[in-house]
């Protein structure tokens, strides 16, 4: 992975982008703003492992290109396209990875670091408040889809 010196995206772009990923599709636009200027471009060709299962955690990706996988040894999780993203409970603690991610095509990664995150929601707590609903929303559809699944099993 590298960062690149040549920036792909202005200011409203990246604002833009943040608004189409479903973890901020909700915040206004002046507090995106201000996460799009936390946002580091990274490029990565196929087959990079981007995140390893077990190491800490200290950021989020938002996929601007470029498709990834999401797995745990040679079980695929997910695999997650453009305007997706993955790591972002590392942006609110320190704990390791729950799985690896690897890229699948060439990707432009969009990295946010967690301290820089936390300096800005200490600043604008509506941050937060937005990040935890979608987290929930995301918990609910889990449970939801593990309890579909038990029930087919019991079947």
């Amino acid at each position: 992975m590298k960062n690149t010196n040549q920036e792909r995206l202005i200011l409203i772009e990246r604002v833009l982008l943040l608004k189409a990923v479903s973890i901020f599709s909700e915040t206004p636009e002046s507090i995106l703003a201000e996460i799009a200027h936390l946002m580091e471009e990274q490029t990565v060709e196929p087959n990079t492992n981007i995140v390893s299962e077990g190491e800490i955690g200290n950021c989020m990706y938002i996929i601007f290109q470029g498709n990834v996988k999401v797995h745990k040894e040679n079980q695929t999780l997910a695999i997650l396209k453009e305007k997706s993203y993955f790591g972002e409970l590392s942006l609110l603690d320190t704990e390791t990875r729950s799985a690896d991610v690897t890229s699948l095509t060439d990707c432009i990664l969009y990295k946010i670091n967690q301290e820089p995150f936390f300096d800005l929601i200490d600043c604008r707590p509506e941050v937060m408040k937005a990040v935890m609903q979608n987290l929930s929303k995301r918990l609910r559809d889990a449970n939801h889809k593990i309890f579909e699944l038990s029930k087919e099993a019991s079947h």
